[in-house]
């Protein structure tokens, strides 16, 4: 992955974690924020409703004593406290007191419990309300909540009871006001919420028993488990109810319990608030986020191809200069565009560079020293051996002049042919260095390595066992796939039959040379091993230097010119040698040359 690539990956990376982080928290503070409303907004009902209930009580609790305190009231007392009581008179009253009081319950009822009068259920005159002759001071008592039987089912009452005396004569007045629907109606609620109430008429979930201010609440069995959760638990529970698959239906549903005198379950008041906002919030975030998130993306991209364009571009100017610098540009340089670390990079490569160019200069003028210096001493030493011959034969022929003119002739003879032998002598030397200094170019055309490297061994195979020299034995292992390479086959084989005749002179005492072929890669691979005496790491490293050589006689250009013929057709080779153990060289040439024309490999 490139550098910019990184960078935009980075940059989008940040923007896309720092946005969905940003949109998380938001969401999460907002979403805990309307919880905290939410049950803020749930805690006021709650408490208003039980105002409201409080209230409720207090104004039946009046109006109860108020039809208590009534002298009609004290004397159906004293006449129901007689011996033989005659109810007859007052089984219609508790309808007109409960319509004249605004009471929705009122029954009278005698010291026994038993039933004077109903205003909710005439018919149940003379029936027992065993509960109200317990031993309470009715008087005493605040209102609380009762389950009143009706002809048509039953109801929730919120019931007051109050005790008229008459000497020993007691008569109960037990008046209530129902709890349904337009109690619920008579509650402020905050927009987004509504009250709800179970009553517990059967000991089962019944949705017909569930209603809000509007009447019955339709899909009421989704509220079944938090009202059962409620009627098991007896205190107060919430959920969340989704009354659809859309999100935004949901309703966070809070329920207390309604419980009677003496904690008898009753009912339960629901108190729903819808999660819309939230839900609309939350959807509103996302979207939010979405956008900003699209719009950070796009931001990261312009930065980071502004940011990678300033960071990459220096970079890639200095990565085209060392390529230049390594295919021989000594004096490539970087333009300096800023004053920060690309700048000082940029000023260092400069400086390197130039550097380096200064340095070549000087090294290859020591070179070109230290090769002429070296090619004088090898032409000194070479020369010097066959101008002493001359020079003796030259002095004989005076002194044979002035002491023996009779014998100067058959002396003149052999001192010619001596003269000729080392003139001649001279020759091969000037030729063997005119030879190097002539190399000649490449001709390229398609070659078989394996047929150079048969036609070599066949060449030089009367070496291999020649007389007065231990026997030499040849390896060859050559690859049969391997591929035609271009090259000048007069040069190769040329250079193979050096590395040849150096084995053979590295065996003196006889031993095994092999040659080898390979191929990998568009790369075709010559190797020639032998088991001679081999070399230590010094020779091996000076080995392809012009005029060095390892043997007593020899100019030391048969391995340079092996290297100038492999440098010439783009290939390298390379030596592993150590004493004792032998020697391996190694040839690389491409199947392919370059088309950039063949290099001349001078050395001197």
């Amino acid at each position: 992955m490139s550098y910019r690539a990184k960078l935009l990956a980075l940059f989008t990376a940040t923007v896309v974690l720092v946005t969905a982080l940003v949109a998380g928290l938001a969401s999460t503070s907002m979403r805990r924020s309307f919880e905290r409303l939410e049950e803020q907004r749930t805690a006021e009902l709650l408490s208003q409703f039980r105002r409201e209930f409080s209230r409720r009580g207090d104004e039946v609790t009046r109006r109860v004593q108020a039809i208590a305190a009534r002298d009609a009231s004290i004397r159906m007392a004293a006449d129901l406290g007689r011996s033989s009581p005659d109810y007859a008179p007052y089984v219609n009253e508790a309808g007109s007191l409960a319509a004249a009081h605004q009471l929705d319950f009122l029954e009278l009822i005698a010291h026994d419990g038993a039933i004077v009068s109903s205003a909710q259920w005439p018919a149940r005159f003379g029936y027992k309300e065993e509960w109200i002759t317990a031993p309470v001071d009715w008087n005493e008592q605040s209102a609380f909540l009762k389950r009143e039987n009706l002809a048509d089912g039953t109801a929730l009452a919120l019931v007051a009871v109050r005790e008229v005396r008459a000497g020993d004569s007691v008569l109960y007045i037990a008046g209530g006001e129902r709890l349904d629907r337009s109690f619920l109606a008579t509650l402020s609620l905050p927009s987004g919420m509504r009250a709800m109430l179970y009553l517990n008429n059967e000991p089962a979930f019944s949705p017909q028993a569930l209603t809000d201010a509007s009447g019955p609440v339709a899909h009421a069995e989704k509220l079944a488990p938090v009202v059962q959760q409620i009627q098991q638990q007896g205190e107060q529970g919430s959920q969340i109810v989704w009354w659809s698959e859309n999100p935004a239906s949901a309703e966070a549903i809070h329920g207390i319990p309604l419980k009677g005198r003496e904690g008898e379950p009753l009912g339960v008041l629901l108190v729903g608030s819808s999660r819309r906002d939230v839900v609309e919030m939350e959807k509103h975030i996302r979207v939010v986020a979405m956008l900003v998130g699209a719009a950070g993306v796009l931001l990261g991209l312009l930065l980071s191809g502004w940011a990678a364009t300033r960071a990459t571009r220096p970079v890639e100017q200095l990565a085209d200069a060392a390529r230049e610098v390594a295919a021989g540009n000594w004096w490539a340089q970087v333009p300096i565009t800023s004053d920060d670390e690309f700048g000082e990079l940029a000023s260092a490569f400069n400086l390197m560079t130039r550097e380096l160019s200064d340095q070549r200069e000087r090294l290859v003028q020591a070179e070109r020293v230290a090769a002429w210096r070296e090619l004088a001493r090898r032409l000194a030493h070479e020369l010097k051996n066959p101008l002493f011959p001359l020079q003796i034969t030259v002095e004989n022929l005076l002194r044979a002049r002035e002491q023996n003119p009779a014998q100067f002739e058959e002396v003149f003879r052999e001192s010619a042919s001596t003269l000729l032998a080392e003139i001649a002598n001279l020759r091969g030397i000037v030729q063997r260095f005119s030879d190097f200094a002539r190399m000649p170019a490449p001709e390229l055309q398609p070659v078989r390595l394996n047929e150079v490297a048969e036609h070599v061994l066949k060449l030089l195979e009367p070496q291999f066992t020649a007389a007065g020299r231990a026997p030499i034995t040849a390896k060859v292992e050559l690859d049969p796939e391997l591929p035609v390479i271009q090259a000048d086959p007069e040069l190769i084989n040329r250079a193979l039959q050096n590395l040849v005749l150096n084995a053979i002179d590295a065996m003196p005492s006889g031993g095994s040379l092999a040659l080898r072929t390979s191929h990998r890669d568009g790369v075709v691979t010559l190797a020639v091993s032998d088991t001679g005496t081999g070399l230590t790491r010094e020779e091996c490293e000076r080995l392809f230097t012009p005029y060095y050589t390892t043997k007593r006689h020899g100019t030391g250009l048969g391995l340079a010119i092996v290297q100038s013929v492999v440098s010439d057709h783009h290939g390298k080779i390379t030596v592993e040698s150590e004493p004792g153990r032998g020697s391996t060289f190694r040839i690389e040439l491409p199947v392919q040359i370059p088309q950039t024309g063949t290099a001349r490999g001078a050395n001197v």
